[in-house]
């Protein structure tokens, strides 16, 4: 038989784990997997005895290899791609930063093009209808409330190409702009927000159904006022971002609010900056300094996290290796459950026959030996 086989490996499918499994690769899908002796192919691959899992899906990503999907620039963006796609992303999600709409406008036009062309699945715009009191790196002179003209100029710079809006509840006409933005078909999510649990519900009433990396960048949790956290976390239509580089959040929090969550409503994100997969230094997000140290982005002369350097195969092996997730929960919440989000579950997230061959080969350690996407082997970054 034709295709590529990748045989020897443990496969975390929806309906378990298949030991000394085999997956076959035809004209860029799954076509067969199973166990036992596998069939003929062109090409055959040897997981070791590793884990075989499917591609990664970041639904909240801003940049890497030293470029930020910020600016109007293809290219640029382009880069970012590839360098998540080497460690495991096959399916992401282009975030931009608050920025004055006009200039937001103009970004999301240029990520267009990348997403027509099926690079990305998407924009989510991170801003800029923020709250300034938990601004984190974003510029509070450019935030606003978001009122009908903003929404719709920016909705319509997509084209359909906007897959979510993060915006704080509180502010003016965040209920209204919610339903705006869900009557297009894209995500309203709840983020950077000083909120009441009183004001994030009639958000989440609207039809808002995600938040936005839980904790970080709100009011925090507490025992008389639950705000946004409790809110969110304890809300069954809402599914919650964490980030897992064990710096945004301990793992005991990230166990915590995972077990809270279930499998069904938690998605790891990376908000990874231009820094992923480049390395310590100094960057720019969204005109504010950023300085990386030892893989830690922060504010320039500060102490505040400006997003991340992880990588979602680093979220991954932290969220087995430190949180105590097991395996196939890790797939749940890094492929299955993002992509359903973005409703691309018949597309891609599972190991199941007739799906996109987007495919994360790990070792016993956890770390990517190999990828596949689309059926095209993609290299892989030591």
């Amino acid at each position: 038989m034709a295709g590529r086989l990748i045989a020897g490996g443990r496969l975390v499918t929806p309906d378990g784990v298949l030991d000394d499994g085999w997956l076959l690769v035809d004209n860029g899908r799954i076509a067969a997997l199973g166990t036992g002796e596998p069939p003929r192919a062109d090409e055959r691959v040897d997981a070791g005895g590793g884990w075989v899992v499917p591609g990664f899906v970041d639904i909240h990503c801003h940049g890497g290899g030293g470029q930020a999907f910020m600016g109007t620039d293809p290219a640029r963006a382009r880069v970012a791609v590839d360098t998540h796609a080497r460690h495991g992303t096959t399916t992401l999600l282009a975030s931009l930063v608050s920025r004055p709409v006009p200039e937001l406008a103009c970004q999301i036009a240029a990520l267009r093009e990348l997403v027509e062309d099926g690079l990305l699945a998407g924009v989510h715009l991170e801003g800029p209808f923020l709250s300034a009191a938990r601004c984190g790196a974003h510029d509070p002179a450019v935030l606003r409330p978001p009122d009908p003209d903003s929404v719709a100029t920016l909705l319509a710079a997509g084209r359909g190409a906007v897959r979510m809006v993060t915006l704080a509840p509180e502010l003016p006409g965040s209920v209204d702009a919610v339903r705006r933005i869900t009557d297009t078909g894209a995500i309203a999510a709840i983020g950077h927000t000083d909120a009441t649990e009183a004001q994030v519900r009639p958000a989440v009433d609207a039809g808002a159904t995600v938040a936005t990396h839980l904790f970080n960048g709100m009011r925090p949790l507490h025992h008389r006022e639950p705000g946004p956290v409790g809110a969110l976390l304890d809300d069954e239509r809402v599914t919650v971002e964490l980030i897992c580089d064990l710096a945004h959040l301990s793992p005991t929090v990230v166990r915590l609010a995972a077990r809270h969550a279930g499998l069904n409503r938690t998605v790891l994100v990376t908000d990874a900056i231009a820094a992923a997969g480049a390395g310590d230094g100094a960057y720019d997000i969204g005109g504010l300094a950023v300085v990386v140290s030892d893989g830690v982005p922060t504010l320039a002369g500060g102490t505040a996290l400006a997003g991340s350097s992880l990588t979602m195969d680093t979220a991954f092996r932290n969220l087995v290796t430190a949180c105590g997730l097991s395996v196939p929960e890790a797939v749940t919440a890094t492929a299955t459950r993002p992509a359903a989000l973005l409703g691309l579950s018949t597309t891609t997230g599972s190991l199941v026959k007739g799906l996109a061959a987007d495919v994360v080969l790990l070792n016993a350690a956890l770390r990517t030996t190999a990828v596949l996407r689309r059926g095209t082997w993609v290299t892989v970054d030591p």
